[in-house]
C-alpha cells in the first residue's frame, strides 16, 4: 500500500528524465550563447559609437585646422610683417594700409566660406584703424558673417588674457581661447602673435591675431542625435567647463556632476588642439537593447528548441510506455485468472522477446488451469455419480415397494402413473451421460421425482411451482434442485405436513443476465450453525454433502460469484434455498459432458 501511494508512473520519470537530460544542457548553452551574443553586440555597437565620435572629432580637427591654417597665412607673411613694422605716419601708412594690410586680409577671410571676425591689433599706432560698429548687445559677427578690423595693440594691452599669454615659439605659439564678448555670443577665438623675422636680432613681436569663430560652426558635427537615442555631447574645458552641449536637457545639465553615471556609459576623448575634452554619455539601458533583443530572441529559440524536444520526448516516451502498458494489461490479466490474452509486438527487440515469454507462460498456466478445473470437475462428477449411485438404491426400493403395494390394492391408474413417472425420472437423470441439460427438463426431473413421492405421501405432500417459463431458454448443469427437494422431504417435516415452493426466474443485473432457482419449505428450518457447517470443510464428510457438492460444482462451472444460499430461522420454521447461476444458453464448450470437456484439452 505503501508503494501504491507513492507510485509515480515510470512514463513520468522517464519523460522527466529525458527533460532534464535535454533542457539543462540546452539553457546552459542558451546561456553561454546569449552572454557571448550579448557581449558580441555590445561591443560592436561600443566600437561604432567610438567611430561616429571618432569623426566628429576629426571634423573638429579639421574646422580647428582650417582656422589655423587661416592664422598661418598672416603669421609667415613676411611682406605683412615689414609693412606694420614700416609704415610711417602720412602717405607711407596710407600706402601701406591700402595696397599690403587691407588685400590680404580680405583675401585670408575669401579663402573660406566660414563665419568669422579676424581681429588684428598693430603695435604701430601710425596705421589708422578700421572698424565697424554696432549697437551694443549686438553680435556683429551674426551681422557681416565675415569681415576683418585693424586695431592698435594699445586696445588690449591690459588684458589679463594678453598679460598671461605664452612666451614665443616660433610656429607653435597659439592659443584657443573665448575673451572678449565671445562667450557672450557664443564663441572662441585663435590668438597668436604677428612676428617680425627679417631681423638678425631675432622675432620682433609686431601685432596680434585673433580670428573668432562660432562653436557652433567649430562643433557643427557635435550632434547627439548621431549616436544612440538618449545619448548626450559635451565640449568641455580641463576644469570641467561647459563649451557646447547636444542632447536631451534632461541628460545634459550645466555640469557632469549631475549625470546618472550608474546609467550611462562614459566616452571621452581629447581635442589635442583644443585642449578640450569630447565626453559622451551614452544611456547603458539603450546600449543594452540588442543584447536585450539578442536575449529574447536567444530566449525564444531554446522555447522553441525545448517545445521541440519536449514533443519528440513525449512520442518517445508515449511509444515506449504503449508497449509498456501492454504488459501490465496482460500481467494485471494474469493476476485476475484470465490467462488467454496474448500481446504482440513487431521487430525482433527485447519487447517482442518478452511478449512471446508471457504468451507462452500465460498458454501454459492457461493448460494447467483447465486440466486442473476439468480434473476437479471431473472428480465432483464423480462423487454426484457416487451420490446418486446410494440414493437411487434406495429412492428405487421405496418406489418399488410403493408400486407393489399399489398392485396388491388394485389401485392401477396410480401404479401407472407411479410407472411413468419413476421411468420419467430416471430418463432425465441419466440424460445420455449429459452434465449440461436445458432448464425445462430440471423442472421435468423434479415434477417427476415429487409426483412419485406425491403418491407415497398423499396429501401430506403439497407443491407450488413460481417457475418462470424464460427460464427454459437457457442452459444450466442437472441435478442443481433435486438434492434440496429430498433434503426437505427427508429432514424438513413439521407435523406429518409439509408444504414446498419450487421456482425459477430470470435476473437482470449490471454484470449480465443470471438465473435464480429456489427451494422452499414451511419446515422446521436449521440453525444458523447448520448452515455454517454445510459450507464448511471441517464438517463430517456425510453430514449436508449433496448440498455441499452442489455448491462447489456451481462454483467450479460459473466461478466464484455464483452459488448456494440457505436462509432459515427455526423460531419462525421454514427454510429457503436460493440457487444462482448466470443465464446461458450453453457453456461455451461445456455442452456435453466432462470426458467430452477432457478429449477437447487434450486434442487443444
Amino acid at each position: 500500500m505503501d508503494r501504491k501511494k507513492n507510485y509515480i508512473p515510470f512514463g513520468i520519470k522517464l519523460f522527466a528524465s529525458y527533460m532534464l537530460l535535454t533542457i539543462v544542457p540546452l539553457a546552459i548553452l542558451g546561456y553561454v550563447a546569449n552572454m557571448v551574443l550579448s557581449e558580441s553586440v555590445r561591443s560592436q555597437t561600443e566600437s561604432s559609437l567610438r567611430g561616429t565620435l571618432r569623426q566628429m572629432e576629426d571634423n573638429i580637427q579639421y574646422k580647428v585646422g582650417d582656422t589655423k591654417r587661416l592664422s598661418d597665412a598672416l603669421y609667415y607673411d613676411t611682406t605683412l610683417a615689414r609693412s606694420i613694422r614700416h609704415a610711417e605716419a602720412g602717405w607711407v601708412s596710407y600706402e601701406a594700409t591700402k595696397k599690403v594690410l587691407m588685400p590680404k586680409f580680405w583675401a585670408t577671410l575669401d579663402s573660406t566660406n566660414r563665419k568669422m571676425r579676424l581681429s588684428v591689433y598693430l603695435k604701430n599706432e601710425s596705421i589708422s584703424e578700421v572698424y565697424y560698429t554696432a549697437d551694443p548687445g549686438t553680435d556683429i559677427v551674426a551681422v557681416k558673417n565675415r569681415f576683418f578690423e585693424m586695431l592698435h595693440l594699445s586696445r588690449i594691452e591690459n588684458e589679463s588674457w594678453y598679460r598671461m599669454f605664452p612666451e614665443e615659439k616660433y610656429g607653435s605659439t597659439l592659443v584657443w581661447m573665448q575673451v572678449g564678448d565671445d562667450a557672450e555670443h557664443g564663441r572662441i577665438s585663435l590668438l597668436r602673435r604677428l612676428v617680425d623675422t627679417s631681423q638678425a636680432t631675432g622675432l620682433r613681436d609686431v601685432g596680434m591675431i585673433r580670428i573668432s569663430v562660432f562653436l557652433s560652426d567649430l562643433f557643427e558635427s557635435v550632434d547627439a542625435s548621431k549616436l544612440i537615442r538618449g545619448s548626450a555631447l559635451q565640449i568641455e574645458t580641463k576644469d570641467k567647463q561647459i563649451m557646447f552641449a547636444s542632447g536631451p536637457r534632461e541628460e545634459a545639465p550645466a555640469n557632469w556632476k549631475g549625470m546618472p553615471v550608474d546609467r550611462h556609459l562614459i566616452i571621452q576623448d581629447h581635442l589635442p588642439d583644443l585642449g578640450y575634452n569630447l565626453v559622451a554619455a551614452i544611456p547603458i539601458d539603450v546600449l543594452e537593447s540588442g543584447s536585450r533583443k539578442i536575449t529574447w530572441i536567444t530566449m525564444l529559440v531554446c522555447v522553441l528548441s525545448a517545445i521541440v524536444i519536449a514533443a519528440v520526448a513525449l512520442t518517445v516516451t508515449r511509444a515506449f510506455m504503449k508497449r509498456i502498458n501492454k504488459i501490465i494489461h496482460i500481467l494485471q490479466a494474469f493476476s485476475q485468472g484470465s490467462y488467454s490474452k496474448r500481446i504482440r509486438y513487431r521487430g525482433q527487440d527485447e519487447f517482442a522477446q518478452i511478449a512471446d515469454s508471457l504468451n507462452a507462460l500465460g498458454a501454459r498456466t492457461d493448460n494447467l488451469i483447465q486440466e486442473v478445473y476439468l480434473t476437479n470437475l471431473r472428480k465432483k462428477e464423480a462423487e454426484l455419480e457416487s451420490l446418486q449411485a446410494q440414493i437411487n438404491p434406495h429412492f428405487l426400493y421405496n418406489t418399488l415397494s410403493s408400486i407393489s403395494r399399489l398392485a396388491k390394492f388394485g389401485e392401477v391408474e396410480k401404479q401407472h402413473r407411479m410407472i411413468m413417472n419413476l421411468a420419467k425420472f430416471y430418463r432425465m437423470s441419466l440424460n445420455e451421460g449429459k452434465t449440461i441439460i436445458p432448464a425445462g427438463n430440471e423442472l421435468e426431473q423434479i415434477q417427476a421425482y415429487l409426483a412419485i413421492q406425491q403418491v407415497k405421501y398423499g396429501d401430506r405432500v403439497s407443491v407450488a411451482y413460481e417457475w418462470d417459463a424464460e427460464v427454459n431458454r437457457f442452459m444450466m448443469t442437472k441435478l442443481l434442485l433435486q438434492p434440496f427437494v429430498e433434503n426437505a422431504l427427508e429432514h424438513a417435516w413439521k407435523g406429518d405436513r409439509i408444504e414446498l415452493a419450487i421456482g425459477a426466474m430470470l435476473l437482470r443485473e449490471d454484470s449480465g443476465l443470471c438465473l435464480e432457482f429456489w427451494v422452499r419449505d414451511d419446515g422446521i428450518g436449521m440453525p444458523r450453525e447448520r448452515v455454517e457447517e454445510l459450507f464448511s470443510d471441517r464438517q463430517p464428510v456425510r453430514r449436508g454433502y449433496g448440498i455441499r457438492n452442489v455448491h462447489e460444482r456451481i462454483q467450479l462451472y460459473y466461478g466464484a460469484p455464483y452459488g448456494v444460499r440457505i436462509e432459515s430461522d427455526p423460531a419462525c420454521g421454514g427454510t429457503l434455498v436460493r440457487i444462482r447461476i448466470p443465464a446461458r444458453r450453453g457453456m461455451e464448450g461445456a455442452s456435453a459432458s466432462v470426458d467430452e470437456l477432457l478429449e477437447g484439452q487434450a486434442g487443444g
